[in-house]
């Protein structure tokens, strides 16, 4: 994925609101940015750290600048832009990136399924294959050297749990996809001190035929992509 134009920086004011976030640029004015993450963000906006944002030409947004990076004083990036996970898989599954996911000819986005009303982020389908259901979750929360999801208790994130499950129960291939946006972590896991239940549900639904993948990525103001492949440790 490439920002066109690349991103611009600015300094962290604070993040406010959920969805807003003031900011100094290099030349002193003072912007607010539209921030698409509903999560905690723990470590991820601490006010000081530089960070990258995009601006759209849409005239009718409220706030036509988004917050896409922050490049923390230690050196570290994060994508905080959690649409962007989806569209990073989606790129790396039409370009043969993500080999265990290989071998499909259909790619849809966005496609209801299950008994608890959800659409599933990607649904993979070939001929002679059974369909490949994959729920994506970005990860951001890094302690120590290990990434976690999630970074708040997600009665959302349980239910789409409960749904791969079904999924996997009906002989389709069920995937949860943690899609790493943060260069400092090396291995991901289920936050269980943060959302036990969640943790319980990735045990369950791991011994009950789901599939977990984890990818790391490089970012930058110039773009990001997913690369390698993450250790998962439970």
């Amino acid at each position: 994925m490439k920002f066109s134009p690349m991103l611009k920086p600015a300094q962290l004011v604070s993040r406010y609101k959920r969805f807003l976030a003031d900011v100094i640029t290099p030349d002193g004015e003072a912007l607010t940015l539209h921030c698409a993450n509903t999560g905690a963000m723990t470590g991820c906006a601490v006010p000081g750290d530089r960070v990258w944002y995009s601006t759209s030409d849409n005239r009718k947004r409220r706030y036509p600048y988004s917050w896409e990076l922050t490049e923390t004083t230690g050196g570290q990036w994060i994508g905080v832009n959690t649409l962007r996970a989806n569209q990073l898989v989606g790129e790396a599954l039409r370009a043969g990136v993500i080999a265990e996911l290989a071998g499909y000819d259909q790619l849809t986005a966005e496609v209801r399924y299950g008994v608890e009303n959800s659409r599933i982020d990607w649904l993979l389908a070939a001929e002679n294959r059974a369909d490949c259901y994959i729920e994506v979750k970005s990860v951001t929360l890094l302690q120590q050297d290990s990434g976690y999801f999630p970074d708040a208790v997600t009665l959302r994130g349980q239910k789409h749990l409960r749904e791969l499950q079904a999924m996997a129960e009906l002989g389709h291939r069920a995937v949860l996809f943690f899609a790493v946006l943060h260069s400092g972590i090396t291995r991901v896991a289920p936050a269980r001190h943060i959302d036990p239940h969640y943790a319980d549900l990735v045990l369950q639904a791991q011994r009950n035929g789901v599939e977990i993948i984890c990818y790391g990525a490089q970012l930058s103001p110039d773009g990001m992509w997913l690369d390698h492949t993450l250790p998962l440790f439970i």
